[in-house]
């Protein structure tokens, strides 16, 4: 039971994380960017979200560090349709990608 919650909810702060970086955030700095994966931890208090940012180098970067800059307003507006007792901390980790 608690592995079909945690895949849920993992697949649900992925949807939800795609949804507000694509719609609600208005930085010019973010490029085309992937939500590739999500990682709960088992107790559900932390996040690796898990993304692939395209580009060059300059701009991946600059995309990656817009959206560590949102990281708080995205934790906050995951937490509002996704009802838990604790939002997770969510920490950011970059795949490579193709340029």
């Amino acid at each position: 039971m608690a592995r079909k919650k945690k895949k849920k909810l993992q697949e649900l702060i992925k949807q939800e994380f795609s949804k507000i970086v694509l719609n609600d955030l208005k930085n010019p700095g973010i490029g085309f960017v992937t939500i590739t994966q999500v990682e709960l931890t088992n107790d559900l208090r932390h996040a690796k979200i898990w993304l692939s940012a395209y580009g060059s180098k300059e701009e991946q970067e600059k995309t990656i560090q817009a959206i560590a800059h949102s990281l708080g307003y995205i934790r906050s507006e995951i937490g509002k349709p996704i009802r838990l007792k604790f939002v997770p901390e969510l920490n950011l980790q970059t795949k490579k990608s193709l340029e």
